[in-house]
């Protein structure tokens, strides 16, 4: 007898039969069954079922017989989009067969506790993975925006998982009934870092005393071991709070890049211009274990009365009115309002102050050449990463450079500013006409002898 709730289920996902059907679409489709016999059994199976198994492994058997080689690079690249949407929409279907599997019971015939015991065990799976496609899909049943948007690949699983996390909390759950379809149009066009931080604004937005919960967190886990290993080598392993993490990540950033340019010079004086990053005398994580060393070399040997770095706290003007209250690190982590309290009691912290008068403007003027001081200092509040659109190179490690050149006539201000990584900063400069940056009216200076004000 099935239940009201089942009943609900079903009807919800539009699907009848499930457990056979839910069977014959993951597990037959992988053969578990009589060896390698599976698919001639989903094709006997797909002729009078719901689900079309049969025609998605044909074409799964298609893609898998394409040489990559014979594939040019347009539509090698356009592959690589609509792939992913093709797998955000079977993730979608398993995720809601999984959940009205889940529903009907159908695991208990065999004496299977959970739908999560029953898949892992039948799909060979991590269970941990399986029982977070059951929990998704009992959540996407209180979700009709976030469900509607991954059935039509709109977003992916990991977007409607963050979304759950947000849906399931008992201090966000009644805003997110109101917020989800905003929550949804940020999921569908923005980068999933960015997606990711501002859910995280979004939950302290509605949730006031959960910054301050996690921070207590945060401040009573935090710690550090540097444990002794075999033959006199150490363990180290911590919990840093997210201020600590960013003071330490940087410093160590820092130097890290000071011996990268140390590797990549002694390489190109071996190799030439043959020279790569698969020559260098270190690997990343050896430069790091080194700049570490380096970091305590130079703290043990610093005078005592030596200049202490000064926290900079950046009070932003204006820009609330837009986005909302903006509580976050230089690197997009979003911390809390205690944590910048806590710095502000501090003698040594600089304080400025940024003014917006839109969303993405600040006022500024500048006739230098380069990109330095208060100019500079625009180009990270606006940009807190690498402009290339692929890139999340952080912007302390990015070189300020104009969008249209300073020697074809462009201003040095903040709308003709942009920050790159060294890699993207050299790329724009060899592939001009596919920057992603320029712009058809660029802000360029006026002639010799001019009035230069607006």
């Amino acid at each position: 007898m099935v239940s009201e709730e089942s009943q609900k289920t079903s009807e919800w996902y539009g699907v009848e039969a499930v457990p056979r059907l839910f069977y014959e679409l993951v597990f037959v489709s992988q053969g578990i069954d009589g060896g390698g016999e599976g698919r001639d059994d989903v094709h006997a199976l797909d002729a009078g079922g719901v689900v079309p198994v049969a025609r998605l492994l044909a074409a799964v058997d298609d893609l898998v017989a394409v040489d990559p080689d014979a594939v040019g690079d347009g539509e090698l690249a356009a592959a690589m989009v609509s792939l992913r949407q093709a797998q955000a929409g079977l993730a979608a279907a398993t995720v809601q067969l999984t959940a009205a599997f889940d529903a009907r019971r159908g695991f208990a015939d065999d004496g299977s506790v959970s739908a999560a015991d029953w898949i892992a065990t039948r799909c060979r799976l991590p269970k941990r993975q399986v029982a977070g496609e059951v929990r998704l899909g009992r959540r996407l049943r209180a979700m009709p925006v976030t469900a509607a948007a991954l059935r039509a690949s709109e977003i992916g699983v990991a977007h409607a998982r963050t979304l759950g996390a947000l849906s399931a909390n008992p201090r966000t759950a009644a805003d997110f009934r109101v917020g989800e379809s905003l929550l949804v149009g940020h999921a569908r066009t923005m980068r999933f870092d960015d997606f990711e931080r501002i859910c995280d604004h979004w939950r302290d937005a509605v949730d006031p005393d959960g910054p301050e919960r996690r921070r207590g967190r945060d401040e009573a886990l935090r710690r550090v071991h540097l444990s002794p290993g075999l033959g006199g080598v150490g363990l180290l392993d911590g919990y840093l709070t997210p201020v600590a993490n960013a003071a330490v990540g940087q410093a160590l950033d820092r130097i890290e890049a000071e011996l990268f340019e140390a590797d990549w010079a002694d390489a190109r004086a071996r190799y030439g211009d043959a020279a790569s990053v698969g020559l260098l005398a270190r690997t990343g994580a050896q430069r790091r274990h080194d700049a570490l060393v380096e970091m305590a070399v130079r703290a043990m040997t610093a005078p005592k009365d030596g200049k202490r770095p000064r926290p900079l706290v950046t009070t932003v003007v204006g820009y609330e009115t837009f986005v909302g209250r903006v509580c976050e690190l230089a690197g997009g982590t979003v911390i809390a309002p205690g944590a910048v309290a806590e710095l502000l009691g501090q003698d040594a912290t600089l304080i400025e102050r940024v003014v917006f008068d839109g969303p993405n403007r600040i006022v500024d003027i500048s006739s230098a050449r380069s990109f330095r001081g208060t100019l500079r200092r625009i180009l990270e509040v606006k940009h807190p990463r690498c402009t290339h659109p692929t890139c999340d190179v952080p912007a302390h490690r990015c070189q300020g450079d104009h969008v249209l050149a300073w020697s074809q006539g462009g201003l040095t201000t903040q709308h003709n500013g942009q920050l790159q990584c060294g890699p993207h900063n050299r790329w724009r400069h060899t592939h001009p006409d596919r920057d992603p940056a320029r712009r058809s009216d660029p802000t360029t200076r006026p002639p010799p002898g001019s009035d230069p004000s607006p």
